[in-house]
């Protein structure tokens, strides 16, 4: 079974708890901006207006152009493919009309970008698609059916992500052995790329700012391209960095101490500081269990982190991972307005999280540490090996 076949099938399981007749992506011209949902449950791109339709019955149909429909067969997902050579309207409403849906899930969300991928203008043509008929009256958000689509990894998921992460750590320890102070970020980084090509991968985020390499305290930290920066001795390199391998994403970071001359072992508070952000993440990692909501994880970290002493990131504890670096619906966040309700969305076995808090060292710089963690019905599991140890040079 292909993965397409496997997310259809796992799709059809996820209507029928949503008390959803049907689900309907509406799709044209994707090489424009295809919907995100589109790579779960085809895997192709589509040209002409396009219905994939999957119901809580089992059945899955696909309406597409007639130039297209022997590629929609050959997914071997669709247990019906239509192909139409002038308007889809006439399909569509037929097949609307056998199935006769009281819930008809569209891919608008307010909260999640992976479940907003119908346009404003599609959904128009859609409206007048639907002209004189019931179904306009009949549409809902399909959010929580992709939230948890996305969400919920299959084992072939799972496998993808931790391959992904294995290359990492290889591309990491040659970095490692590489860096030197009198480096800039921007040689660490062309090193970097220079490692993806050899093993073959390609970036889990944009090319320019994968990785992010933060050399000290005066290196903006954040989704940033490397500058001129040199290493320096007696401060901290902090690199963000992900891979994309079989089209699944690893997103990493790590962290190294530069000891300055006379130094054998790093300052007490650059090593408090590391300790404090090693033993947060385990700590958390260690709380991660399915019931529990995002927003009751990210409080574990985040009032850790504050009754050590160190001031509060002002970002989430951690996001989902998969397709996308920044993959699937929930978050282990706060309660913040730009989280919308997200950090409410409770965790579930199969999900994948990254777990990052960090502190920032003036003068020594960033000591910011992320894992990847699986979450099982008996708690987190990491599929990185964590950092526990700093590296030293």
């Amino acid at each position: 079974m292909t993965l397409v076949q496997e997310k259809v099938k796992q799709a059809i399981q996820i209507l029928e708890e949503e008390d959803i007749d049907l689900w309907l992506t509406f799709v044209r011209e994707t090489t424009a901006g295809g919907d995100p949902v589109l790579p779960l449950i085809y895997g192709l791109d589509l040209t002409w207006q396009s219905a994939l339709m999957l119901t809580r019955t089992g059945h899955s149909i696909a309406i597409v152009g007639h130039f297209e429909a022997e590629a929609a067969r050959r997914t071997g997902a669709y247990s019906s493919v239509i192909p139409y050579h002038q308007p889809i309207r006439p399909e569509l409403i037929r097949v609307l009309e056998q199935i006769n849906p009281m819930k008809i899930a569209l891919n608008y969300s307010s909260n999640d970008v992976h479940a907003d991928g119908l346009s404003v203008g599609l959904h128009q043509v859609l409206l007048k698609l639907l002209m004189e008929t019931p179904y306009p009256e009949r549409l809902v958000s399909a959010e929580r059916v992709i939230g948890a689509l996305r969400s919920r990894k299959t084992p072939t998921e799972v496998e993808y992500i931790r391959s992904a992460v294995k290359t990492t750590a290889k591309i990491f320890d040659k970095t490692f052995n590489f860096v030197q102070p009198g480096m800039t970020e921007k040689r660490v980084s062309d090193f970097m790329h220079q490692q993806m090509q050899k093993f073959g991968v390609s970036e889990a985020w944009e090319y320019h700012n994968c990785p992010t390499v933060n050399a000290g305290p005066d290196s903006s930290v954040g989704h940033i391209g490397p500058t001129n920066l040199k290493i320096e001795t007696g401060q901290i390199l902090h690199i963000d960095f992900g891979v994309k391998q079989n089209e699944f994403c690893s997103d990493i970071q790590r962290v190294v101490y530069f000891l300055a001359p006379g130094e054998k072992s790093p300052p007490a508070v650059v090593q408090q500081g590391f300790d404090t952000v090693v033993s947060v993440i385990q700590k958390t990692v260690a709380a991660m269990r399915p019931g529990l909501m995002g927003v009751e994880v990210d409080q574990i970290a985040r009032e850790a982190i504050i009754n050590a002493g160190y001031p509060e990131y002002m970002y989430a504890t951690g996001h989902h991972l998969g397709r996308t670096a920044h993959d699937g619906a929930g978050v282990l966040g706060p309660l913040w307005e730009r989280y919308g309700n997200t950090p409410c969305y409770l965790l579930e076995p199969g999900h994948v999280y990254t777990v990052e808090p960090g502190i920032f060292l003036p003068g020594y710089g960033y000591i910011g540490i992320e894992e990847d963690v699986l979450v099982t019905e008996t708690g987190g599991v990491f599929l990185s090996i964590p950092q526990v140890e700093m590296i030293i040079k």
